[in-house]
């Protein structure tokens, strides 16, 4: 029996003798005797559960260090990758996927998390955030930071103001202080699920398979927690009404006038306008479309070039399925600049099966786990539309 299995029993364990326990208390609170027994003969399982990895854990490393050459050739060419980034890696990580992990090559190890999954390849990674831009408009236009902790990003509380004075008399220097906006790291994991016959049929791309689905369910909830996060084991969205953008415009009515898409870029301040955008759902820029200004030009005017987007009085418009509709109360557009918005990616996207979950079924399951935050640094950097309430 592998390690791996012997954890997934134990955590199996585990869950059986927490439910135990919860179902055979007695109206005092407590448990019978009999149960009592019960019970301490499951955390005994568990307990010789653990000591038996460690024991297994304990002999797989000291066959590895008795595998290990006493002086290392310099084989390897100038240039050459290792670790995470070398070929050697990214094949056993393909290697163990294809034979649901039942063949894990010692090199695996060096990537092997706390949860008992492997950190994908270094190519695997920067692939997949490359994915994850193309599902995810928000990821381009924000800034993306790779932490390995807490990161603190301090942003002026209050503005520096210049003062005239007369020749000869002395400077005036204001204090400057500081806030902190602290990045953090929320995890988030997808499940995909593939039949036996592909992942052993050697003509199927599982990599690319598992590449793209991954990164379409991870770029979804990313973008839903970046616009509409509500902060809570998440990430703050732009419209979250802490720590979001600003409400520049209220409409007057129950639709939108071209005058107030007019108010709520003015009312961006103009170093922010150079690099600003719109963002909003399909639906509302439908509305939008059909707007014209008082000397009867459209609004909206289509892309000049292929692969850019649509602007809005000469600003790019993007739209995403997780922007409100139109609705009494709704943040139903954002015009900004959005690098003002930090994206915190921590650490290193990781791999792992979920075996037992889909065997019935004739189906091998795969896990992939990031670690991320983000948070809007400036609020003044966005302006929010909002329906009106009532």
């Amino acid at each position: 029996m592998t390690i791996n299995e012997l954890r997934e029993k134990r955590n199996t364990a585990w869950e059986n003798t927490k439910d135990f326990l919860e179902t055979h208390r007695m109206e005092n609170g407590l448990i019978s005797a009999a149960d009592a027994k019960t019970y301490d003969k499951m955390v005994q399982d568990i307990q010789s559960y653990g000591e038996e990895i460690e024991r297994l854990e304990q002999l797989q490393s000291m066959e590895d260090t008795l595998r290990r050459p006493t002086a290392a050739p310099l084989t390897a060419r100038p240039g050459s990758k290792a670790g995470r980034a070398s070929d050697e890696y990214k094949n056993a990580l393909l290697t163990a996927l294809r034979t649901n992990f039942k063949d894990v090559d010692s090199i695996l190890r060096e990537g092997q998390d706390e949860s008992g999954g492997y950190l994908v390849p270094d190519e695997y990674d920067h692939r997949l955030v490359e994915a994850l831009e193309q599902e995810n408009i928000f990821r381009k236009l924000a800034t993306t930071i790779n932490t390995t902790g807490l990161h603190k990003i301090n942003v002026a509380a209050v503005k520096p103001a210049a003062a005239w004075v007369e020749e000869g008399e002395a400077l005036i220097f204001s204090d400057a202080t500081f806030d902190q906006v602290i990045l953090d790291a929320y995890k988030l994991h997808v499940a995909v699920k593939v039949s036996e016959e592909l992942l052993y049929d050697n003509a199927f791309n599982l990599e690319t398979y598992l590449l793209n689905s991954f990164a379409k369910a991870l770029g979804n909830a990313e973008e839903e927690a970046f616009l509409t996060g509500d902060g809570k084991n998440k990430p703050t969205g732009l419209l979250n009404a802490t720590g979001g953008g600003e409400v520049g415009v209220t409409t007057a009515a129950d639709s939108i006038k071209a005058d107030e898409v007019i108010d709520l870029v003015y009312k961006l301040k103009r170093p922010y306008r150079k690099n600003a955008a719109f963002i909003t759902s399909d639906s509302t820029l439908a509305q939008i479309r059909k707007l014209k200004d008082s000397n009867g030009n459209y609004l909206w005017q289509p892309a000049l070039t292929a692969g850019e987007p649509d602007r809005i009085l000469g600003y790019p418009v993007y739209t995403s399925v997780y922007m409100p509709k139109i609705a009494k109360g709704a943040a139903v557009m954002a015009f900004g600049d959005y690098s003002y918005y930090n994206i915190g990616d921590r650490g290193t996207r990781s791999i792992a099966e979920l075996k037992e979950l889909y065997a019935a079924n004739g189906l091998v399951g795969f896990v992939s786990k990031e670690r991320v935050d983000g948070k809007l640094i400036l609020p003044e950097a966005v302006q929010i539309m909002k329906m009106k309430a009532a």
